[in-house]
């Protein structure tokens, strides 16, 4: 069992031939609806690769949610939710175009949730947040700290709360937006934090991993691009699960499970959404 903790949110997604000016209507080329968030489509992804995936996350009992708990009941994931009783959704409106997208989205700001059932991390093999819900993260990452699981960050964006999750985590892979304040070099801050494994992905370019006090580029499979939305979602879902299956890891099977992830995520930008990839590898 692999446990996500963090966003999920109601994506709605449209997919056009270009942006549309101030003011100005068009009519969407393709649309799709999801449950979405990074510690979400990690999930999905995780539960897509053959994990038993257990998602911690805030749904609440808005008619909307329906569609969200849908989406995770057919893609195998196990929803814990911790708002149960909140009627406020967090949705999320994205357009999508030329491979690039624009996202609107509340991203969970305000909601609270009720304490999780740290109990359950008695059978995983390990926990990934995406430090959205801090205090849900900490809990979440201390109990796997104590029970030597090993614990991963979707490091997306900083985020204030960042520097109390850092000792709690032995793998970190940030995009390169990922920027401490007053930081120039992300992966030493990182390790001098007590992360040991660190990467840092670059969409296309390749992943850098860190090795020896240095960063080592790690090549990603060439793709035709149709959408890059829950690109990195994908990635972080799939290097969980390789960590899980190769843990306690070496400098060597970091890198292989980086390359096993990035293979995944790549497949996911070949189609529109966040799900249509998963049909194609079935």
């Amino acid at each position: 069992m692999i446990v996500f903790a963090g966003l999920c949110t109601l994506d709605i997604l449209q997919l056009v031939s270009a942006y549309p000016a101030a003011n100005e209507k068009v009519t969407a080329l393709a649309q799709t609806v999801a449950a979405g968030g990074p510690a979400t489509n990690a999930a999905a992804t995780a539960a897509h690769l053959g994990e038993q995936a257990v998602l911690m996350t805030a749904v609440g009992r808005h008619p909307l949610t329906a569609g969200i708990r849908a989406d995770l009941d057919d893609l195998g994931v196990d929803l814990i939710d911790l708002a149960a009783d909140d009627n406020a959704p967090s949705v999320s409106g994205i357009v999508v175009s030329a491979g690039n997208r624009a996202v609107v989205s509340t991203n969970g700001a305000g909601r609270t949730l009720t304490d999780p059932d740290l109990g359950l991390l008695l059978n995983a093999r390990a926990v990934q947040v995406d430090g959205h819900y801090p205090e849900l993260a900490v809990a979440v990452l201390t109990e796997a700290r104590r029970r030597g699981i090993p614990t991963l960050l979707d490091a997306g964006s900083w985020k204030t709360a960042t520097p109390d999750l850092l000792p709690l985590l032995d793998v970190v892979v940030c995009s390169a937006d990922f920027r401490p304040p007053g930081v120039t070099d992300v992966p030493a801050y990182l390790a001098g934090h007590g992360v040991r494994w660190i990467a840092v992905s670059q969409g296309e370019g390749p992943i850098l991993r860190w090795s020896g006090g240095r960063l080592v580029p790690q090549p990603v499979p060439p793709v035709t691009v149709v959408d890059t939305l829950g690109a990195g979602d994908v990635l972080h879902g799939a290097l969980t699960v390789a960590v899980a299956r190769r843990w306690p890891l070496t400098d060597a099977t970091f890198a292989e499970a980086l390359d096993e992830a990035a293979a995944v995520a790549t497949r996911s930008c070949a189609s529109f959404g966040t799900r249509a990839w998963m049909s194609a590898t079935r």
